[in-house]
């Protein structure tokens, strides 16, 4: 049984004010099982930025009104993860460097090969997907750390930086019973079952340095 990608993930906003390429570049990237939403000039696009999520975003270059590397630099300010893929029908160096200097994902030239823009589309959309589940993940790392006590935070940092029950208690002029009590807590309400993944937390939480474990980053 296969997972059914999410909508949003798997949406491409393409910005055109050509309609005959509008229509085409739409029709492409459905065949293919694509959600498409379609503008026909960049301001439309950028009004319609607080329904838009995920996905990613197919964008020409030179437009009447609002041109594509202006719609970028919006583009940055208020969705900077989503990922860009430029059109443009001049062949114009200066333009591409400005448009990746800016972070744009790719560059293709019309007329473009069909299957070189849904391969840039799809890589796109991986990109994308991989960091959104990234972020997501460290949310989540953020908010089960918040769960704990001053108490068991404190031990929790030098459990995954490797130190022993017997070192803790030292740290903290407490009894060795006392930290494995607490050390048994902290694993039940983080829900790990070994060590590493205590450390892994850590790491994700910018807690610890995964080059010098035994140096505290708070």
């Amino acid at each position: 049984m296969t997972n059914t990608p999410d909508p949003e993930a798997t949406t491409v906003y393409v910005v055109d004010d050509d309609d005959g390429m509008l229509e085409s570049t739409q029709w492409l990237l459905e065949s293919v099982g694509l959600n498409v939403q379609v503008y026909s000039d960049g301001r439309k696009f950028l009004d319609a930025l607080d329904n838009i999520r995920g996905g990613c975003v197919v964008l020409d270059v030179r437009m009447p009104g609002l041109g594509g590397l202006n719609v970028q630099e919006e583009l940055q300010k208020r969705r900077p993860g989503l990922p860009v893929i430029f059109v443009s029908g001049h062949a114009d160096v200066p333009i591409a460097v400005r448009a990746f200097k800016s972070g744009a994902f790719d560059f293709i030239e019309k007329p473009f090969n069909e299957q070189l823009l849904l391969d840039s589309v799809q890589q796109a959309l991986e990109v994308h997907q991989h960091s959104s589940h990234q972020q997501l993940g460290d949310e989540h790392t953020e908010a089960l750390l918040a769960t704990l006590t001053p108490r068991e935070r404190d031990v929790f940092l030098p459990m995954a930086q490797g130190y022993t029950s017997r070192e803790i208690a030292a740290q903290l002029g407490v009894s060795i019973k006392t930290i494995d009590l607490y050390r048994a807590r902290v694993v039940k309400r983080l829900g790990v079952e070994r060590l590493p993944d205590l450390t892994g937390m850590a790491i994700a939480a910018g807690l610890l340095d995964p080059l010098n474990l035994r140096q505290n980053q708070t």
